[in-house]
Order: structure tokens, then sequence, then C-alpha cells
């Protein structure tokens, strides 16, 4: 088990390293700013270049690190401790693989406008 751990590890070394941290426990801590700098790149890298899109260019990768880290910078100011942590739930600890701070940060949004609305005729 260990052999197949440490093959992991070698054979992709930025998602084994890439920690990702949720948006409202970030302490800005230079250690925290770099892992999720890292989390980012990894993730777009991983969406643009290895997935089913085919959007491989710098240029992509650089706008939508930039549009990702615009987001969670964002999302740490978020207030409802409750909503966050079901939107990370469920687009980052479920089978869908969505977690990249866009959408936590969008889906945040969303949830908290819609939960202070109320049906009416």
């Amino acid at each position: 088990m260990k052999r197949y751990a440490l093959l992991f590890v070698c054979l992709f070394p930025s998602i084994a390293l890439a920690k990702f941290i949720h948006p409202m426990d970030f302490d800005g801590s230079d250690a925290q700013k770099q892992e999720v700098i890292d989390y980012i790149q990894t993730k777009v890298k991983e969406n643009y270049c290895e997935g089913p899109i085919d959007m491989c260019q710098e240029s992509m990768l650089r706008m939508m690190e930039k549009q990702n880290l615009k987001a969670f910078k964002q999302a740490s100011e978020a207030t409802d401790r409750t909503i966050m942590d079901q939107v990370v739930n469920d687009y980052c600890r479920s089978g869908i693989d969505m977690c990249d701070y866009n959408t936590i940060n969008m889906m945040y949004q969303q949830n908290l406008k819609a939960a202070g609305e109320k049906l009416e005729w």
C-alpha cells in the first residue's frame, strides 16, 4: 500500500500537493495563500489541459487562474457558514468534480440570494 501511495505522489506531485482551502477557513497567511495558488493552478490545468475540454493555452490558463483567485477572495468574505459548507460539500465532496472557486463562489451567492426569497403569486 505504501508503495502505491509513493508512486501516486511521484507521478502526480502537483495534485498530491495541491490542497483545497475552504474559503471561510482562510487565515491570510503566506502559507495558505500559496496553497490556494497551488490548488487553483492545478485545478485549472486539470480542467483545461487534462479533461474533456481541450483549451490548454497559456492565455486561457492565466485568465481562469485569475478568475478563480478573484472568486476565492470574494468567497473568503462569505458570512453564512451553513450555506458555504453546503456548497463545498455539494461541489467538492460529492460524486461531481466541480470543486473550483468560481463555482463555489457563484453557487454560494445564488444560494444566499435564494435563502432570502419566498415564492409568491
